[in-house]
């Protein structure tokens, strides 16, 4: 199948829609003539057109070589000009398909870099927060400081409106980013059990000193990633996150927990068993 001469459109012609129908026309048989050279099979442009706009035509079409294996999660995907140019659109149209795919965690802009196939790997918890981590996970301190617990969300676990010290780190598997936990207990410990924190787990660590996490409370919340989390897992703004909330009340009647860990939707689930 032979494209059709494409029509020499500006860089607006997007927002043009007196021109749309010519372009998604263009676009069609031009993503089917990829498509045919790619697989040897004939393909029905007008089922490519018929009910997708132009990105989202060539956002399909992209989403579907991630899914079959096409690109390499080690190698950047084409460019936006390379796709431009096979798939005869403007450089607006590939930007916006790009950018609803990195919305849907597919693939991840690195800066200096390029854009990636983003690997997926779902982390399954418990909703128990006592439960240990993968064998080959690690802990990558941030920072031990003493603040207050501001998160309105955590309101719901009545948290203790005193100066907490406040632990934050992350969890990491194959040098990739799992959770972002962020922990609060109580100021009176010894300066032996805080500087453990930073490269333990908060439980681990009082277990080892003999203070034993006799109830736990959990409250399990979406919320749009910002921020450190943002940062983190290199996602948009606004992007889903999931978040565990936990209170975990101890052996000690000085030293209970409150904390949050925190997950794009598609690296962490929770699941529960009844008895």
């Amino acid at each position: 199948m032979h494209a059709p001469p494409r029509p020499k459109l500006s860089a607006r012609a997007d927002s043009v829609s007196s021109m749309y129908t010519r372009d998604t026309g263009y676009a069609a048989a031009a993503l089917a003539a990829a498509i045919e050279g790619k697989n040897g099979e004939k393909v029905n442009k007008s089922q490519l057109q018929s009910s997708l706009s132009l990105h989202e035509t060539v956002r399909e079409e992209i989403r579907s070589r991630i899914t079959a294996g096409t690109y390499d999660p080690d190698v950047p995907i084409p460019s936006t000009a390379m796709f431009s140019e096979e798939f005869g659109v403007s450089t607006i149209t590939v930007k916006r398909a790009l950018r609803d795919l990195q919305a849907a965690g597919a693939i991840v802009s690195i800066p200096g870099k390029g854009t990636y196939v983003k690997k997926q790997r779902r982390l399954m918890r418990q909703l128990d927060v006592k439960q240990p981590f993968l064998d080959d996970t690690s802990i990558r301190p941030i920072s031990v400081t003493r603040e207050k617990i501001l998160d309105p969300t955590m309101a719901s676990l009545e948290p203790s409106d005193r100066v907490m010290l406040c632990v934050r780190k992350t969890i990491w598997a194959d040098d990739a980013p799992l959770v972002y936990d962020t922990t609060y207990l109580s100021t009176d410990l010894s300066d032996q059990i805080i500087e453990e924190f930073a490269g333990h787990f908060v439980v681990d660590v009082l277990e080892r000193h003999s203070i034993h996490v006799v109830k736990t409370h959990v409250v399990i919340d979406a919320a749009p990633a910002s921020g450190a989390v943002e940062e983190l897992f290199a996602v948009p703004n606004g992007y889903p996150t999931l978040r565990r909330l936990y209170k975990m009340v101890t052996s000690d009647p000085n030293v209970t927990v409150y904390g949050v860990l925190q997950a794009p939707f598609d690296r962490l689930a929770c699941r529960i068993e009844f008895t």
